[in-house]
C-alpha cells in the first residue's frame, strides 16, 4: 500500500476520533490499553524493566499495577491524538487547565527554552501553548514516514516552527534570540554524542547536554513544564515551573543531573503517566551489561 494511501487512512481515523466525545475516546483508549497489555511484547518488556530498575523498593504487585496503568495512559494518548492533531483550537483550549509560575507573553526579554518531558499529555499541552503563543519545537523525526508526515504537519498547524533535532544549531540560536521560545524534551537516550552518564532513579542514564549548551550559547533561561492527565476525564493540565536556578552552571554534568533530579520529583507525583515504554537505559556506561 502506498504511503499516500496510508496517510489518508491514518488521517481519516484521527479525524474521526476528533469528532467523538473526549470522554468516550479516553475510555476507549484505556480499554484498548488493558487488552494490549495482556499481549507479551517488546514494549511491555521495556516497561517492566524500567519499573524494576527505578522502583526496586516496590513489590512485584505494586509494579504490576503501575505497569498496567502506565500502558493504559500510553495507548489512550495515541487515540487522543485525534483531538490534539485535528480538533479545533477551542476544543483543545476547553480541555486544558494552566498553572504557570511565569508570566506568559508572546515575546520574552530573555531567550527561553521550555524543557518538557515525556508524560502522557505532552502532545496536548504543547499544542495548547502553540495556540496561545508563537513557539518553535525541536523534534525527533519518526522512523515511519507516514506518521512522520502527519505529525509534522499537524503539530505545526497553529504556527509552530518545527526544527528537526539534527538541524542547524545556528538556526536554533537565531530563533531563541528573535524572542520566540523553543520547546524541547531531553529525557530520552539519543546516543553518546553530546551526552553524559548521570543517575536517574539511581541508575546511570545517558543524558543530553544540549539544553545546557544551548542555554550557555544563547543566554536563555530554562523553564521546565510538565503535562498532566486530569482525573474524571476532565482533560489536561499544563504546569509551568520557575526557571531552573543557576542553570546553566558551567558544568554540563551537573546540569544534566539537575534535569534528571527535577524529572524524578515530577514522576513520583504521577508515576503512571510517564512514558516508561521507551528505552531510557538503552546505552550503558563502559563495562556495564545491557538491561533490555
Amino acid at each position: 500500500m502506498k504511503n499516500s494511501t496510508l496517510t489518508a487512512l491514518l488521517s481519516g481515523l484521527l479525524r474521526g476520533l476528533s469528532a467523538l466525545p473526549y470522554g468516550l475516546v479516553a475510555r476507549l483508549g484505556e480499554a484498548l490499553g488493558s487488552l494490549l497489555y495482556l499481549i507479551p511484547g517488546k514494549r511491555r518488556h521495556i516497561l517492566h524493566t524500567n519499573l524494576r530498575l527505578c522502583f526496586p523498593e516496590q513489590s512485584e504487585a505494586q509494579r504490576e499495577r503501575l505497569a498496567r496503568a502506565s500502558f493504559q495512559h500510553v495507548i489512550r494518548s495515541y487515540l487522543e491524538r485525534g483531538l490534539q492533531w485535528y480538533g479545533s483550537a477551542q476544543a483543545i483550549t476547553d480541555r486544558m487547565e494552566l498553572d504557570s509560575a511565569i508570566d506568559l507573553q508572546d515575546r520574552y526579554d530573555q531567550p527561553t527554552i521550555f524543557l518538557g518531558f515525556h508524560f502522557a499529555a505532552i502532545e496536548a499541552v504543547c499544542m495548547y501553548y502553540s495556540i496561545r503563543h508563537p513557539v518553535a519545537s525541536i523534534y525527533t523525526p519518526m522512523s515511519d514516514a507516514v506518521t512522520e508526515a502527519i505529525s509534522r504537519e499537524r503539530r505545526a498547524r497553529f504556527g509552530t516552527t518545527m526544527i528537526p533535532r539534527h538541524g542547524s544549531a545556528r538556526d536554533i540560536l537565531n530563533v531563541l534570540r528573535s524572542g520566540t521560545p523553543i520547546m524541547l524534551a531531553a529525557d530520552m537516550d539519543f546516543g553518546l554524542r553530546d551526552s553524559v552518564f548521570v543517575p536517574f532513579f539511581g541508575v546511570q542514564a545517558c543524558t543530553l547536554t544540549a539544553v545546557s549548551r544551548l542555554a550557555h550559547l544563547s543566554g536563555a533561561r530554562v523553564v521546565p513544564f510538565v503535562s498532566e492527565v486530569l482525573p474524571d476525564y476532565r482533560g489536561y493540565k499544563l504546569r509551568i515551573y520557575p526557571a531552573l536556578p543557576s542553570f546553566p552552571s558551567g558544568d554540563v554534568r551537573a546540569d544534566a543531573l539537575a534535569m534528571n533530579q527535577f524529572l524524578e520529583a515530577r514522576i513520583r507525583e504521577t508515576p503512571d503517566q510517564y512514558y516508561w515504554v521507551h528505552r531510557r537505559f538503552k546505552r550503558r556506561p563502559q563495562g556495564e551489561a545491557p538491561v533490555y
